[in-house]
């Protein structure tokens, strides 16, 4: 190489500077034979797509559309077309959809029996209203109602989990009588005027005002002062009624693994302990299952039933129509009493498409054992992620339940330092393979891989 480099008229650090091209040369070879495991094979081949191109579509979204939206990857993905448990670029190219749309398609995209009973319910009626008589809506709530434990039977739809949640809030204060509510540090609960009280992360909170809301230290097992200990987590829920409220309180809400927050699993012992502090206090347990309800954590069909308690009002959303937007609150004929005392309306809450929708979902996580995969398939996955942790140091935790992982990345396990930068990195080259995640937690490091429910073993 020396008399090569002299006769071209390389020399010094001419030579040194081409012996590092060679040797990063050398090493991009090597990248480039690692193996990648390639995507399972599916009989289905997407149209031919004549749209216009991400560059096009992004150029638009900036001219039109709110600037506070923000995209995944360097380069954002134009996804235009999506089957089960995949999703297809323009070019045709096939993605698989770990992040199921933030937790939202569990039957799969495009489920053939969800799209018939949507078109099939467009074709008969659109929209009218609930000041009318229409099946749609009635038998939906009662397939349901018949989910849920207990009392559990009066149900009333909105459009999203930010509305279920401002209404349970609501109807919690109406019913009690009182304005406080707990909440817990790191939860997400919407991003409307109460809910945004109620979530506890500066990342998704305007300086407006937020009232009559009271954060409990975050049952963390990863990160939390107590580890895994969730009575002691629980005390702070009673120090809070006696120092910061009347003695009374309206509610607690929080979820049962929290989604937003990084798939943290509240630490056991604490809701039941929570739980008892809170209905001493007078007030009223909400659980909100907007991302773990309709069996994706694969154990149980909500997530509150693996703590073993059952709340006073249940919210939902996401899940409960596989894309189809729409959302419900689900509590007692007692409690739904309340808003009896003034009107109160949902345009629509209960459109017959979306309760149409909704009970097809419901019959597909029936039919095809949907929360019994999730439970298989997500234990499995969860086991391969747990390898992968004692594999490489930057994955400080693993955890979640069924179809609700989260891997945390830390640049040092002892400090827990946040992997921020790294997990973009880490996104993009699993995006160029084909593979798509959600990321979360409050500094952005932990991995969310919640895919649609009909994901297999090839898959994970």
């Amino acid at each position: 190489m020396q008399r090569f480099a002299t006769r071209r008229g390389i020399c010094g650090t001419g030579v040194q500077r081409w012996r590092r091209c060679l040797s990063q040369l050398a090493q991009k070879t090597e990248e480039n034979e690692v193996y990648v495991p390639k995507i399972p094979s599916f009989d289905y081949s997407p149209p031919a797509y004549k749209g216009p191109t991400a560059e096009e579509i992004l150029r638009k979204r900036k001219d039109c559309l709110s600037p506070s939206m923000f995209t995944f990857y360097k380069k954002p993905l134009n996804v235009v077309h999506g089957k089960m448990q995949y999703l297809f670029d323009e070019n045709g190219r096939r993605y698989l959809d770990a992040f199921g749309g933030i937790a939202t398609v569990c039957c799969g995209h495009c489920h053939p029996d969800v799209v018939k009973a949507i078109v099939d319910q467009t074709n008969q009626l659109q929209h009218s209203t609930i000041l009318y008589l229409n099946h749609a809506i009635t038998d939906f709530a009662d397939a349901l109602a018949s989910k849920l434990p207990g009392d559990l039977k009066v149900v009333f739809f909105t459009n999203s989990g930010t509305e279920a949640n401002e209404l349970a809030m609501m109807m919690a204060r109406l019913y009690t009588g009182c304005h406080d509510i707990i909440s817990l540090r790191n939860a997400y609960h919407g991003n409307a005027a109460g809910t945004m009280g109620a979530t506890a992360q500066s990342n998704w909170k305007f300086n407006v005002v937020q009232s009559g809301v009271h954060h409990a230290v975050n049952p963390d097992p990863y990160r939390g002062i107590f580890g895994s200990d969730g009575e002691k987590y629980a005390k702070d829920i009673e120090d809070l009624i006696q120092f910061g409220t009347s003695g009374h309180v309206a509610g607690f809400i929080s979820e049962a693994i929290q989604g937003v927050g990084g798939i943290v699993e509240l630490a056991a012992g604490y809701l039941p302990a929570a739980y008892s502090s809170v209905k001493k206090a007078g007030g009223l347990c909400i659980s909100d299952e907007v991302q773990a309800g309709f069996g994706r954590t694969g154990s149980h069909f909500w997530g509150f039933e693996s703590h073993g308690v059952v709340p006073d009002i249940v919210t939902m959303a996401k899940g409960i129509g596989n894309g189809i937007p729409l959302g419900a609150v689900v509590t007692t004929p007692k409690i739904a009493e309340v808003l009896t005392r003034r009107s109160y309306f949902n345009t629509f809450g209960g459109n017959p498409v979306c309760t149409a929708a909704g009970l097809a979902v419901l019959k597909v996580i029936k039919r095809e054992k949907l929360q019994e995969n999730a439970h298989v398939v997500g234990s499995y996955l969860k086991d391969r992620l747990c390898a992968l942790k004692d594999k490489h140091e930057i994955i400080g935790d693993v955890r979640g339940s069924g179809m609700m992982l989260g891997v945390e990345l830390v640049t040092d396990r002892h400090l827990k330092t946040p992997a921020k930068t790294e997990i973009l990195h880490v996104m993009d080259q699993m995006k160029d393979m084909g593979v798509l995640i959600g990321k979360g937690g409050f500094f952005g490091n932990v991995f969310r891989i919640t895919p649609p429910l009909c994901f297999t073993k090839d898959d994970a």
